[in-house]
């Protein structure tokens, strides 16, 4: 990874921008190590100005979140005490959905990175925090915080490329399993808190033969509790304080649940997957710098437009690559610092991948489509062609 090889620009439909109103053409630029590493200090000049000036008002903003995600849940529960009636049902649902979604996107989420550890409140720390899901918070950490956010984009070794059971990458292996693909994203869609709790398995190792069963014993049992409190939570105990309107409760309660997860799959998986985003080879990644490490994410990583509603809504992951470029940062500042990022990226000529939500979510399900079938039966992708380039030079480099 000594010689990077990467777009510039490139047409619209291929990385789709907030400015795509302007015909682009095809062109490669080439960082060198050292314009790689001043990369890196751009960066690390950024975060340190912001870490530097965290205070009071992200102090304010957490706490008007969690505020907000009480009061609606408490609203939504109490709703469905009057199911009866269509409109405080529906009423129920969308106020306990967004509550759930608050809940797990801008509150638990950001709280286990880490970003408000520096705050030292007990209900904020990122090792003891659980959230409103079936799966762990310590399962979670490691799947997502130390697995994903360590090796982003690289094929084989960051397993939310698929989640163990999509096609996601061209260097993935084909087998007809995958003509599948459309039907196994939308089943993970729809059920994705149980998708997430069963990341941590790798099934698919267990299935080859690579990991036994004996070596998730304690995973399974910290699933299995977990599990159960949420299940006895939303489809037992709240549907049987509403007494007779039991069956309306607990249809409510599977409904803000299935919201949620389809939200929640949508917005991730426009930060990962519409075209334009990167993937990585074990080798490019080897001895890699913090600069590298940098590049690697900005490339691997998308961003979605919006107005600041919708990015609450989003827990900020629609500045997914601010995101990965600063983990731990408290996610309101992303969008203070993306315009900086953007600059950034317009100085090295990295693309900046960002565009409105039906863009991208059109273009990640039309990847899903695409790598259903063969490689031979489909055109390469433009970040498959540009990692056939970067393959190349970092061979005549070496």
């Amino acid at each position: 990874m000594t010689i990077m090889t990467l777009p510039t620009t490139v047409e619209t439909d291929d990385i789709p921008s907030a400015d795509a109103g302007e015909k682009d053409t095809k062109n490669q630029i080439t960082l060198s190590y050292e314009q790689v590493e001043e990369l890196g200090r751009d960066l690390d000049a950024l975060r340190a100005r912001v870490v530097g000036d965290l205070g009071q008002s992200d102090r304010d903003y957490i706490y008007k979140i969690i505020k907000a995600q009480r009061t609606l849940e408490v609203a939504g529960r109490g709703m469905f005490f009057f199911g009866w009636f269509p409109p405080a049902w529906v009423a129920g649902v969308a106020a306990l959905s967004v509550s759930k979604i608050l809940d797990n996107m801008e509150i638990g989420h950001n709280v286990m990175h880490g970003q408000y550890d520096w705050m030292r409140e007990p209900s904020l720390n990122s090792r003891e925090f659980e959230w409103d899901t079936v799966c762990p918070a310590d399962q979670w950490r490691h799947s997502h915080n130390y697995m994903h956010h360590t090796f982003t984009n690289i094929v084989g070794e960051d397993r939310d490329i698929g989640y163990g059971i999509l096609r996601m990458d061209r260097d993935q292996a084909w087998n007809p399993y995958y003509l599948g693909n459309l039907v196994y994203a939308s089943a993970l869609m729809v059920l994705f808190e149980w998708g997430v709790m069963l990341h941590d398995l790798e099934v698919e190792n267990i299935v080859a033969g690579k990991r036994k069963w004996y070596d998730v014993k304690g995973l399974v049992k910290g699933m299995w509790r977990k599990a159960g409190k949420q299940v006895l939570k939303d489809y037992v105990v709240f549907p049987a304080l509403t007494g007779p309107l039991f069956p309306l409760t607990l249809a409510g309660n599977a409904t803000a649940n299935i919201v949620r997860n389809l939200w929640s799959f949508s917005i991730i998986f426009c930060g990962h997957f519409p075209s334009g985003v990167q993937t990585f080879t074990p080798e490019e990644c080897e001895n890699e710098t913090k600069g590298q490490w940098y590049l690697r994410q900005m490339l691997g990583s998308a961003n979605i437009t919006g107005g600041q509603l919708f990015h609450i809504m989003s827990g900020n992951l629609s500045h997914q690559i601010e995101h990965h470029l600063f983990p731990d940062i408290p996610a309101n500042r992303y969008p203070e610092i993306a315009p900086e990022v953007r600059a950034i990226c317009e100085k090295y000529g990295l693309p900046y991948n960002t565009g409105g939500f039906t863009q991208q979510i059109a273009s990640t399900w039309k990847k899903i489509a695409k790598l259903s079938l063969p490689n031979s039966w489909t055109a390469d992708d433009v970040e498959f062609s540009v990692k056939v380039e970067r393959q190349k030079d970092a061979a005549q480099a070496s």
